[in-house]
């Protein structure tokens, strides 16, 4: 089942071994013992000195829940100090101007994560650490123009995060391929809108309308705000399908950065839409 995150669709296809397969992560299969027929060697035979016994213990160690909690929780930490030391100890001017280099380097970064698989602990943890300079920036700009607004946003963050996690636990809604697509569709629809919001916005004065401010604004951010809790949705049962697999312990790194991906949108779009809740009192 393909994730809405970009980042799973192309890394859980070499994340582990399906039913019987051999992992392309090296290691044993994930199901049944090997099967011994005419002229193979007798399992029950003295061990060759030369061969490994094929119920030796493989060295490859799995991915367990705790460590995609684990990974997630040090990604998460590092974007947040990031963050934290950029408003608070950098002068506000070089914030700003470190922000746009910061989100360049970071979009770079995330593509090469994204498109060369990468799972490994210095590429998530740059890749928080370059957005959380962004992240900073952006929220003391606007934190200068709402007083409180900022966690406001990291309240309302924290609280679909673990809303949602919560509705993914109990099953209340279930992660089918028909949900797939439907949210995948709706994030190429909303991607589609703020481009073509975007261009427009070269020839109209406020484009469609989708961000500035009015009422569709506001309406347009609250879809946004749905399609990246629901895209959580799919991205818990990621997880949980790369574990299923069989997949590295190493691959929690992977799914880090996918959840750190979907979080900073949800952050951001809450901290939008909170901005325009406030303008217009």
């Amino acid at each position: 089942m393909p994730s809405s995150n970009p980042v799973f669709g192309r890394g859980l296809q070499n994340a582990g071994p399906g039913y019987g397969q051999q992992s392309p992560w090296g290691g044993a299969p994930q199901y049944g013992a090997p099967q011994y027929g005419y002229g193979t060697q007798d399992p029950y035979a003295a061990p060759s000195p030369y061969a490994q016994s094929p119920y030796a213990p493989s060295a490859t160690r799995y991915m367990t829940m705790d460590d995609v909690v684990q990974k997630t929780g040090l990604s998460f930490l590092v974007t947040v100090l990031s963050a934290a030391v950029t408003w608070a100890l950098l002068p506000q001017e070089l914030a700003f101007g470190l922000a746009l280099p910061a989100v360049l380097v970071a979009l770079v970064l995330g593509l090469v994560i994204s498109f060369k698989q990468i799972a490994n602990p210095v590429a998530t943890l740059s890749y928080g650490a370059l957005y959380g300079i962004a992240l900073g920036a952006i929220s003391e700009a606007f934190n200068q123009v709402w007083p409180g607004i900022v966690m406001q946003a990291l309240v309302g963050t924290f609280g679909v995060f673990a809303g949602m996690l919560v509705v993914y636990k109990t099953g209340a809604i279930r992660v089918t391929p028909k949900l797939t697509r439907w949210i995948v569709g709706a994030m190429f629809g909303v991607l589609a809108l703020v481009l073509v919001n975007l261009v427009v916005g070269f020839f109209v004065p406020g484009g469609l309308g989708l961000r500035d401010g009015g009422t569709l604004s506001i309406v347009f951010s609250l879809v946004v705000i749905g399609v990246a809790a629901f895209s959580l949705l799919l991205d818990f049962d990621m997880a949980d399908e790369a574990i299923r697999r069989g997949a590295p312990a190493k691959f929690a790194w992977y799914i880090a950065f996918g959840l750190l991906i979907t979080v900073v949108w949800l952050y951001l779009e809450i901290l939008r839409l909170l901005s325009y809740l406030q303008s217009s009192e």
